[in-house]
């Protein structure tokens, strides 16, 4: 119920944004056009983002005979988890990473690069779909596929807006300073706000999985021993990923480099690892 209305509350102040942005781009004609967009997008959203997110990464789904060990692995912890069965997929990419997305835990898929599974052992890998199912499990999923869809649409529609004023300088309305500054705002905060929406969502929900994937898979230090093979296998072999999708990763598939660790998606590497460890020591998780 929890997810639920933040689903719905996401999906309402993303509505919000376009009608902004549709509005200084076109006045009433925009307005209009950005809300039928929005509701398209919505729709979209709830019923398409998660292929689109699958498509975007060139992900193949694989069978028991095709990927025995991953296929075991998470049919043991869904059936202890008590969730039906996800799609696999594997990601062709070098980079070790895995992500987990769907609209519930009937249409869930997990989707693992071919990096992770040369990467990690048995036991940190099995940590790792731990991870990723109990997202599938608190119904993460929905939310953040949304999320990722929306938060592209919004940089896709400030780019517009700003090659709009490059072009045709605005609007020329009345006051075409108070135009100018509008447009130039929402420019800059429109990419901005969704970025935030995805820290103040990932950080919060990664803590989360992290615990509850160390119970469903009872190897807490397993998993914090992947997430430091990760965090130096993605700076290693930084992920040619999407910013508005990069808060689906388990560990931020992008290059350190490029994004202050104030603006990441994820939480600290180190501080994830701290938590799991003194999980580890202070309960019984047997």
């Amino acid at each position: 119920m929890k997810n639920t209305m933040k689903t719905v509350f996401l999906m309402t102040l993303m509505m919000v944004l376009f009608l902004l942005i549709g509005e200084l781009i076109g006045g009433k004609t925009g307005l209009t056009y950005a809300f039928l967009f929005s509701l398209a997008m919505n729709f979209f959203a709830y019923w398409f983002s998660d292929k689109m997110v699958l498509a975007s990464y060139r992900a193949r789904q694989v069978n028991e005979a095709e990927a025995p060990r991953l296929y075991s692995m998470v049919h043991r912890l869904a059936t202890r988890a008590n969730i039906p069965m996800p799609k696999l997929y594997v990601v062709p990419t070098e980079t070790p990473n895995a992500f987990a997305t769907g609209r519930n835990p009937q249409h869930a898929a997990v989707a693992v690069t071919e990096g992770i599974m040369k990467v990690l052992n048995d036991e940190e890998l099995e940590a790792v779909i731990g991870h990723e199912l109990s997202h599938v499990l608190h119904r993460d999923i929905l939310t953040s596929t949304i999320i990722a869809t929306f938060a592209g649409a919004i940089a896709y529609l400030a780019q517009m807006l700003s090659w709009s004023m490059f072009f045709f300088g605005g609007r020329g309305t009345d006051d075409d300073s108070s135009s100018l500054i509008g447009e130039l705002l929402v420019i800059i905060v429109a990419p901005v706000a969704a970025m935030m929406i995805q820290m103040a969502v990932s950080r919060s929900r990664e803590y989360k999985a992290d615990e509850g994937g160390a119970k469903l898979s009872m190897k807490p230090l397993s998993l914090a021993s992947a997430l430091s093979k990760l965090q130096a296998g993605a700076q290693q072999i930084p992920m040619q990923a999407q910013p508005s999708t990069a808060h689906l990763f388990i560990v931020n598939p992008l290059n350190a480099q490029r994004f202050a660790k104030l603006f990441s998606t994820h939480p600290p590497t180190e501080e994830r690892i701290a938590r799991l460890e003194a999980l580890a020591a202070g309960k019984n998780l047997y």
